[in-house]
C-alpha cells in the first residue's frame, strides 16, 4: 500500500471517528478550539506528578503513530509525568469528560488536576517535551540526552599545498583527472569532472559559454584541454560510481577503453548524465550511489546530496517524507520518516547526525558544505569515523536537530541552498 493511501485511509478515519463520536453523544456541547480555551475538559483529581492524557483508538492510524512515543515517555519519564491512554471507542463515558472533537487529542494537566494545554492530532515526542517545557516543566533525562561530542580544531594540520586541495569538496587532486576553471580573481581547482558537474549544476550566475572557462586534463599526458574538446571516458568503480577521464583524442580514449571498460562519450551526453540526478533540497547534481534516498508524501522518489539536504526535502515540499541514508562508516541503512515537520520514526533509534562546520574568517561558524555531513546508526560510529577524518570539525546533534535547523529555513533561504553565487578561488 502506497503512502498516498494510507494517508488518505488515515485522514478518513480521523474523519470517521470524530463523526461517529459526534453522533454518540448529540447531547454533548461543543468544545471550543484548544486556543480560545485551554480549560474546556474537567479538572482531574490533584496528584503528585503532571498528566499527559492522550485520547485516540487502537484502531485510529495516527493513534497507532502515537503508541510508540507515549510508550517512550512512559517508560524514560516515569516519576517525572504520567501518560495515559484513553481508548474512545472503549471507553466512551470515560472520554466524554474531555470534550474531544477528534482523535487523537492529548491533554496537559498540571499536578493540581488542571488542564494548561491541548493539542489535536499526532503529535512528535520531541514536540510534546517542547510543549512541557514551553509550560514551566523541565523533564530533562540524562538518559535522554546525547552524549557531547565536537571537535573544533583538526586532529592534525592540513599540510597539503592549497592548489592540490579541491575547491568543493575539499579532496586531494589526482593531476590526470584535474579541472581548471579560470575567473577574472583566479583559477579555481577541482579533483575531477563530477566535481565541476556539481558546481556547474549551482551556478547562480549566467551559465552562456561558461565552459568556454574550462580546461580539464589529457589523462595519459597530463597536460590541459579545453572542456569543449575533450572526449570523456566513462567506467564504473566498484560501488557503480561513474569514473570521468577526459583525453584531448578518440583513438587514446578507445585505446584506454581496453584497460578500463566504460564508454566514450561527448561533453553534451556526459553533462546529460552527470545532471540526470539533482539534490531534491539544493537541486545538486549527484550520483545516486552517494546521495540518500527520499521518499516523498505522494509517491514522488528524489534524492539528498547529504543527509542533511535530505531532510531538508521536508521543508522544501512541506509534504512528510522518508528518508534512507547510509551509516557513513559502516554502510549501515538508516531510515527517517517526518510526520509534520518532526521526527515520526528513526530506525534504529540510536541514530545520530554529524554537523560538519568550518570557521568562516571573522571567527563564526558555519556549514562545512554537504561533503561533511552524515548520518550514524550510533555515537560510537560517530567518534569513530571523526578518527578516521582528522581533518572534521564539528559536533553530534540528533537528527530531530537537523531536521528542525532545516524546517526553520523561510522559502527565500531554501531557494539559494547550496548554490554558488559566482565561480571564486578560496
Amino acid at each position: 500500500m502506497n503512502k498516498t493511501v494510507k494517508i488518505l485511509i488515515a485522514a478518513g478515519l480521523m474523519a470517521a471517528v470524530t463523526l461517529v463520536f459526534i453522533l454518540k453523544h448529540p447531547n454533548q456541547p461543543s468544545p471550543q478550539p484548544p486556543a480560545a480555551d485551554p480549560a474546556a475538559a474537567q479538572p482531574l483529581s490533584p496528584s503528585s506528578l503532571p498528566r499527559l492524557v492522550d485520547l485516540g483508538a487502537g484502531k485510529c492510524i495516527p493513534c497507532k503513530m502515537m503508541a510508540p512515543i507515549l510508550e517512550s515517555l512512559k517508560t524514560e519519564y516515569a516519576g517525572k509525568f504520567e501518560v495515559i491512554f484513553i481508548d474512545v471507542w472503549e471507553n466512551q463515558k470515560e472520554a466524554q469528560k474531555y470534550n474531544i472533537r477528534m482523535i487523537p487529542t492529548q491533554i496537559f494537566f498540571d499536578a493540581s488536576g488542571k488542564e494548561v494545554f491541548r493539542h489535536e492530532g499526532f503529535f512528535s515526542k520531541e514536540d510534546i517535551l517542547a510543549k512541557w517545557k514551553e509550560l514551566g516543566f523541565d523533564f530533562s533525562s540524562p538518559s535522554s540526552q546525547l552524549p557531547a561530542f565536537e571537535r573544533w580544531t583538526p586532529a592534525q594540520p592540513d599540510l597539503r599545498p592549497k592548489e592540490q586541495i579541491c575547491s568543493l569538496c575539499d579532496g586531494t587532486i589526482d593531476p590526470k583527472t584535474l579541472v581548471v576553471i579560470q575567473t577574472e580573481k583566479g583559477a579555481v581547482r577541482l579533483c575531477s569532472p563530477h566535481c565541476y558537474f556539481i558546481l556547474y549544476s549551482c551556478l547562480m550566475e549566467d551559465k552562456t559559454d561558461f565552459e568556454k572557462k574550462v580546461f580539464v586534463t589529457d589523462y595519459p599526458r597530463g597536460t590541459p584541454v579545453p572542456l569543449p574538446d575533450a572526449v570523456f571516458l566513462v567506467s564504473t568503480d566498484n560501488r557503480g560510481r561513474p569514473v570521468i577521464r577526459a583525453y584531448a583524442q578518440s583513438a587514446q580514449a578507445e585505446q584506454d577503453r581496453s584497460k578500463f571498460g566504460g564508454n566514450i562519450l561527448s561533453l553534451a551526453v556526459l553533462q546529460q548524465n552527470e545532471l540526470s540526478h539533482r539534490c531534491g533540497f539544493c537541486d545538486r547534481a549527484c550520483y545516486p550511489q552517494d546521495a540518500a534516498e527520499v521518499i516523498v508524501e505522494g509517491g514522488l522518489h528524489t534524492w539528498g546530496c547529504c543527509s542533511h539536504c535530505a531532510l531538508g526535502v521536508a521543508a522544501r515540499t512541506g509534504k512528510n517524507i522518508e528518508v534512507r541514508e547510509k551509516d557513513r562508516l559502516t554502510g549501515e541503512l538508516i531510515i527517517v520518516r517526518t510526520m509534520d515537520g518532526s521526527i515520526l520514526s528513526l530506525e534504529p533509534p540510536t541514530a545520530v547526525a554529524w554537523f560538519g562546520m568550518k570557521q568562516n574568517p571573522d571567527g563564526s561558524w558555519g556549514s562545512a558544505g554537504c561533503f561533511h555531513q552524515g548520518f550514524f546508526v550510533n555515537t560510537d560510529n560517530l567518534k569513530q569515523w571523526v578518527q578516521q577524518n582528522p581533518y572534521e570539525t564539528g559536533k553530534l546533534i540528533s537528527i530531530q536537530q537537523a531536521l528542525a535547523d532545516k524546517m526553520k529555513l523561510s522559502p527565500e533561504q531554501i531557494q539559494k541552498a547550496c548554490k554558488i553565487g559566482e565561480c571564486t578561488p578560496r
